[in-house]
């Protein structure tokens, strides 16, 4: 009982250790594993037991016989459902041929050359060889998002890592699954034409469960057959079923089936899918957190001391500053990616938690096979998922600045609200060379937004996802422009840190904007003009105009024209070298005005 107490206590302590200090909660979770487990059994425990045992040795211990085997394929099952989840053919579609050619081209180079690599390195077979290669081809989003989050990058070299990490986690895992079955097909026989027929049975039954359930599932939370607070243990279970179902009818097909299950549920028009994604994700950081702690304290001390070569050293080197460099150059070649966007995106490529995973789950099935060097696959995949992620966690931020990717400035601008005042600036400002993004949880004012051809995302601004889009790094300025006033104070409550570095704005409520003497200095625009007095401005005359400016004397004139006309609301001001400054309802009076200058106003012409 202390035993397991300890791990759920340990895993979640490392979740928020990972979490306020930004780095990936791998790295602290594999940490404690190994210090619970090997290390304490080494050097701290007075009889040689890990103060964390596993597998239960007749005296001590959490799983007996196979239960840690058996625990750790249904975590995994989960995990790679929820990785599933969120693989979208639009986004493959649309997410641009950089990012395609990295999942496809450059994880071909991760596989063929890390394969080569441990087939010469550590005498290793062939066929484990490509095991460990397909193991190492995922980066994964939980590795990646933390250590980008604090580093302000280019939005494309941002989404690039972002969605390489996303899309081939699910794809990674898929061939590292394919990988291991064909192995484990081949027995003694090699792989013959029995192998070959049982490999196709694998991959028969495991897409023809993933996709009969997947289908099956969403027709009954569509047709409302399963009561609400039932959905998320329904789902839960359903996937369980299928990941066993599968293993009965063809041994080693679970986690294809349940990989399929979830692409094809994340693609499918489910009404609650985020809802199930979300349970999902919580389910996954427990699961998470239980598993890579158990993962590593059941590593022996021999295992890492397998590692302790110069063939450890040269097959980290070369995977991290020859294969992922080279994967990264031949997949970017002819994009408008610089030299120093590839050299940084080379730079980051931190394996993440589904390598470590399934590595053990992998080698422990191995071992059991006795396949004749399946003890170095766990070890291996671990020391390349530790190494890249203290590597990264490290350096990335100043490797950045060497390089010249890291943002002095923050640029970008957040907009609070997608309404049609909000389209109408996001499209100027964007015209002018600005980074704009619009949020609102109305999907009817983000689609219009997307048709004008801007960044648009659907969230409520009350969840915690919108903390964690690294695309947002650029970000400086930040816009509350929403009709509700709660709304655009929490806006600027909760995100003016993070968004808001070089200026946070709101919209006057009605109150404040009757209330001369009661000014606030994140007032956007005039004082005298709230949400409704914009909105009805914009109906009448939906356009953003420009005018010449000669001075100050100039500028002050067309201010008070403009308080006294309810058809203009000045904006911005532009200056000689095109930037743009927002008119704060604070403070009016700019301090420097020079020919050249324009007035950026919504409403008639002067």
């Amino acid at each position: 009982m202390l035993e397991l107490a300890g791990i759920i206590i340990l895993g979640i302590l490392a979740q928020w250790v990972a979490w306020k200090f930004k780095i990936p909660a791998i790295l602290p979770l594999i940490l404690i594993g190994l210090f619970v487990g090997p290390i304490a059994a080494e050097y701290l425990s007075d009889d040689g037991a890990k103060w964390i045992e596993p597998i239960w040795n007749g005296e001590k211990g959490l799983f007996p016989g196979e239960g840690l085997y058996y625990f750790v394929s249904l975590a995994i099952s989960i995990i790679l459902f929820e990785g599933g989840l969120t693989l979208k053919r639009s986004e493959i579609k649309n997410v641009g041929p950089v990012i395609t050619k990295l999942i496809t081209l450059g994880s071909a180079i991760t596989f063929f050359g890390a394969g080569i690599l441990a087939h010469f390195i550590f005498d290793l077979s062939w066929e484990l060889s490509f095991l460990f290669s397909g193991l190492i081809i995922v980066t994964g989003p939980t590795v990646i998002t933390p250590i980008l989050r604090n580093i302000p990058l280019k939005k494309d070299v941002s989404a690039v890592l972002k969605w390489e990490g996303i899309l081939i986690d699910p794809i990674g895992a898929l061939v590292a699954v394919l990988v291991f079955e064909f192995i484990s097909v081949g027995g003694d026989s090699g792989f013959t034409k029995t192998a070959l027929m049982e490999f196709g049975k694998i991959i028969l039954f495991g897409t023809t469960f993933g996709f009969t359930f997947a289908h099956a599932l969403a027709f009954v939370i569509n047709k409302k057959l399963i009561p609400h607070y039932l959905l998320n243990v329904v789902s839960l279970s359903t996937v369980l079923l299928v990941f066993v179902e599968s293993e009965i009818f063809a041994h080693e097909s679970g986690l294809l089936a349940v990989v399929v299950m979830g692409m094809v549920l994340g693609n499918s028009k489910l009404e609650n899918l985020k809802e199930l994604l979300y349970f999902k994700e919580s389910l996954s950081v427990l699961l998470i957190s239980i598993l890579f702690i158990l993962l590593a304290a059941n590593i022996n001390i021999e295992d890492l001391m397998l590692l302790y070569t110069w063939k450890t050293a040269i097959l980290f080197t070369i995977v991290v500053f020859v294969i992922r460099p080279l994967a990264v150059f031949l997949s970017t070649l002819g994009s408008n990616l610089k030299i120093n966007e590839k050299l940084f995106i080379s730079w980051v490529g931190p394996r993440g938690i589904v390598a470590a995973g399934i590595a053990s789950l992998f080698g422990s099935k191995l071992l059991k096979q006795g396949v004749e060097g399946a003890e170095y696959i766990t070890p291996l995949v671990f020391m390349i998922v530790l190494g890249t992620v203290l590597l990264n966690a490290t350096t990335a931020r100043l490797f950045a600045k060497i390089v010249g990717v890291f943002l002095t400035k923050s640029e970008g601008i957040l907009i609070i609200g997608a309404s049609k005042i909000s389209r109408l600036l996001g499209h100027y400002l964007e015209a002018n060379g600005r980074h704009v993004v619009l949020i609102d949880s109305n999907e009817r004012n983000i689609t219009k937004a997307k048709e004008l051809g801007l960044e648009a995302i659907t969230t409520n601004i009350y969840s915690d996802t919108l903390m964690d889009n690294i695309e947002l790094n650029d970000v400086g300025y930040l816009m509350a422009l929403t009709g509700n006033s709660s709304i655009n104070k929490y806006a600027i409550d909760k995100f003016s840190k993070q968004f808001g570095e070089n200026g946070s704005f709101r919209l006057v409520t009605t109150n404040e904007m009757l209330d001369e003497n009661n000014n606030p200095r994140e007032g956007l625009f005039s004082h005298t003009d709230d949400f409704n007095a914009l909105t009805e401005l914009t109906r009448r005359h939906p356009s953003i105009q420009e005018i010449d400016l000669k001075d100050k004397e100039h500028y002050e004139s067309l201010i008070k024209i403009s308080n006294a006309d309810k058809d203009i609301i000045p904006l911005f001001i532009k200056d000689n070298e095109g930037e743009l400054h927002i008119i704060s309802s604070y403070n009016l009076e700019i301090d420097t005005i020079n020919e050249g200058f324009q007035l950026v106003y919504l409403g008639k012409p002067f």
